[in-house]
């Protein structure tokens, strides 16, 4: 039987979520409480992507196997029962034989958290603390260039050599809400740290280092060096995962 589960987890103390030799992972947790569950049989997750260390979510999705059918208010009991209380399984359901959590995604959409006003210790983990006051008509205006079908070559790690760079963006909105700046990214996929790079330019742009027209020069070059430095990994989650 194959079982599709939407969790959310709180990625401070986790180094990602893949799993990793000698590493604390969202996977390796998960896979844990599987092999329990499996009466000590490996169990091998597949997620919709990976997040990178001290990355949160809300509702990522992952797909296994397992050889009973499990009533599924059981299912997902036990499995929380047993995760640590930085993870939890929102819902668990049965899925085709053929379906894929990875292969079959439509639709990803990320947020990313920044404060602009006082620093706040208690949401460090959670929300980017910058503390700057930004230009937010341009970085609005520098939004309008990542939407649509582009080459993200310059916004995803420099050494991640792919055949494919294109992606396409549906949605790069902001929202501004009691100091909290709330970017809002929909798209067929992210590249690794697409997201971050693209927030790290949009502050250079909203601290006036860089004009809004730069972005179309920064997708133009296909080089990574031209755009602006990483956000933290704090401010970001993975919000949503969409299929047919």
């Amino acid at each position: 039987m194959r079982y599709l589960i939407t969790f959310s987890y709180d990625g401070s103390k986790y180094q990602g979520y893949q799993k990793q030799p000698s590493m604390n992972t969202i996977q390796d947790e998960i896979e844990k409480v599987l092999f329990k569950l499996a009466h000590e049989k490996c169990v091998s997750i597949h997620a919709s992507g990976r997040t990178d260390a001290g990355v949160h979510a809300f509702n990522q999705k992952a797909h296994f196997d397992l050889d009973e059918n499990i009533n599924l208010d059981k299912l997902k009991h036990s499995i929380n029962s047993m995760l640590p209380s930085d993870i939890y399984v929102k819902k668990v359901e049965l899925v085709k034989d053929e379906f894929h959590a990875r292969f079959d995604v439509k639709r990803k959409e990320y947020i990313y958290k920044i404060n602009i006003g006082e620093y706040n210790p208690i949401e460090k983990n959670y929300v980017y603390q910058l503390n700057r006051s930004l230009n937010i008509n341009n970085i609005k205006e520098a939004l309008l260039y990542l939407k649509g079908t582009h080459d993200f070559k310059s916004f995803t790690k420099s050494n991640n050599e792919k055949e494919d760079y294109i992606r396409t963006i549906f949605k790069a909105d902001m929202m501004l809400e009691n100091n909290q700046i709330i970017f809002s990214f929909i798209g067929t996929g992210f590249l690794r740290y697409q997201i971050r790079n693209m927030v790290g330019t949009l502050l250079e742009i909203g601290l006036e280092v860089r004009k809004p027209k730069d972005i179309k020069e920064i997708l133009e070059a296909k080089d990574r060096r031209c755009a602006g430095k990483i956000a933290p990994s704090c401010g970001l989650y993975l919000k949503d995962v969409y299929y047919e």
